[in-house]
């Protein structure tokens, strides 16, 4: 789960830029939870209904759930919140997404306006990319055929 400030501007980014889809919404006193993952998942059914997707929530390949406290929208400093990446609280890492071609998803995601953390041409690992989220949480890029950058 990623805390989140801004739902709409998360999901609009998990959505439009890694092509996931928001199948489950759940409400709290003084939170949201969102459900993402591939409508292509292990199970998915094509051309199902939103109410059919959200009974697909188990058999997807992988889920992310983004929580957004409700508030924390107008909180500048986005208090409480770290992204595990950097100080204080290092420790979380990332998550990675698979992609056909990571030169053509890296080129997709330069027109998006997608901020890099590590591009495939920088350092000695050119088979991943990193690109941030809205609120700072690393994504791996990597190619489904490991170790080949343009594959």
């Amino acid at each position: 789960m990623f805390r989140i400030r801004d739902p709409k501007k998360s999901i609009e980014f998990y959505e439009k830029v890694l092509g996931m889809e928001c199948f489950r919404k759940s409400d709290g006193p003084d939170f949201t939870n969102y459900f993402l993952g591939y409508p292509s998942g292990f199970g998915a059914k094509s051309g199902a209904s939103k109410e059919e997707k959200g009974d697909l929530f188990t058999t997807r390949e992988g889920v992310l759930e983004l929580c957004h406290n409700h508030g924390t929208e107008s909180d500048a400093s986005f208090k409480g919140y770290a992204s595990g990446n950097e100080e204080p609280g290092r420790g979380f890492g990332h998550i990675c997404i698979a992609v056909d071609d990571l030169q053509a998803a890296c080129q997709r995601f330069d027109e998006l306006g997608v901020k890099f953390k590590k591009r495939p041409e920088e350092g000695r690992m050119r088979h991943i990319a990193f690109i941030y989220d809205p609120d700072g949480y690393w994504i791996e890029i990597l190619s489904k055929n490991a170790g080949q950058a343009g594959a």
